[in-house]
């Protein structure tokens, strides 16, 4: 269980060459800022790695060695492996900004205060983030394009955020 002042920062897409290195996935606004994060967690938090980038432009993102980790086999037994950098070594972002873990749990009301449902997760397949909203009754998730015209109003204090559903999903 990921401890909540923990935030996924990447994940290790796989071994890089012979000498154990890794191929790195960073999910920061400047990939490369990910090993100024460390050390970075697993997310279950039992083990821990400082990070130094080795390449750019790595198929599948950056070449890296993690503390640790000597041999391809070593390196090939952590794909798959997400990475956790804390909260306060990550950078304040402006008032427009969120990380996607603290969006997740957050009530999503409409325009009138209905509640929709809770989003359950921020998925980001290269066009923007979506939110997933799952509600009592639904019989699927609601995705809803995280956009300032849709979602107006994020509010962390009071743990909601208000959907302004476009036409053609009502």
């Amino acid at each position: 269980m990921t401890r909540p002042d923990r935030i996924c920062v990447g994940a290790i897409a796989g071994s890089f060459g012979v000498q154990g290195e890794v191929r790195l996935k960073s999910f920061c606004a400047d990939p490369e800022a990910i090993a100024s994060y460390g050390p970075l967690w697993t997310e279950d938090g039992s083990r821990s790695f400082a990070v130094k980038l080795t390449r750019a432009n790595v198929s599948g993102g950056l070449g890296a060695r993690l503390s640790g980790v000597l041999t391809k086999e070593q390196a090939d037994a952590l794909k798959g492996t997400q990475l956790f950098a804390d909260r306060d070594r990550l950078p304040a972002l402006p008032d427009d900004e969120f990380y996607h873990a603290d969006l997740i749990g957050l009530v999503a009301q409409d325009a009138g205060g209905v509640t929709l449902g809770t989003v359950r997760a921020v998925h980001n397949h290269g066009a923007g983030d979506m939110l997933e909203i799952l509600g009592s009754g639904m019989k699927s998730a609601l995705l809803v394009p995280f956009t300032l015209a849709v979602v107006p109003t994020v509010d962390l204090a009071a743990g909601r955020i208000v959907v302004d559903l476009p036409e053609e999903t009502e």
